[in-house]
């Protein structure tokens, strides 16, 4: 058996508002829940997501700026062309999301900002 990623873990201060954003925007259910973590995971693999409460949790600034938080990490979404991207970003807007004001990749990507303030991009990939 070979090392596979099973979690990505994002902080924040709120842990029941972003859990509840990427289960309703992914359509992906809660398997695990304690006080400070929760851990959704993908119905059709083992790949999840959770989320970590940090007391001290300070949202990145986007596009990273010289002594402000900088990003540690960002998810890619994957979708096979424009018209799902269009689709997938609705759904990311009306869960919680809001579209990153600066955006780069001339519409074969577009950057948005979860309810913690984690950029996240949704990537047309071939």
């Amino acid at each position: 058996m070979g090392l596979k990623l099973k979690t990505v873990i994002l902080e924040c201060s709120h842990i029941h508002q972003l859990s509840s954003f990427y289960s309703d925007f992914l359509g992906w259910p809660i398997v695990f829940k304690e006080e400070n973590f929760i851990r959704l995971q993908s119905p059709e693999s083992d790949m999840g997501i959770a989320v970590q409460y940090a007391e001290d949790y300070v949202a990145p600034v986007w596009p990273s700026e010289s002594e402000k938080q900088q990003m540690m990490v960002h998810l890619d979404f994957g979708v096979k062309d424009k018209k799902e991207l269009a689709e997938w970003v609705d759904r990311a807007i009306k869960s919680g999301a809001k579209l990153a004001e600066m955006q780069y990749g001339d519409g074969e990507w577009i950057t948005m900002i979860d309810p913690a303030g984690h950029p996240f991009c949704i990537v047309v990939w071939d």
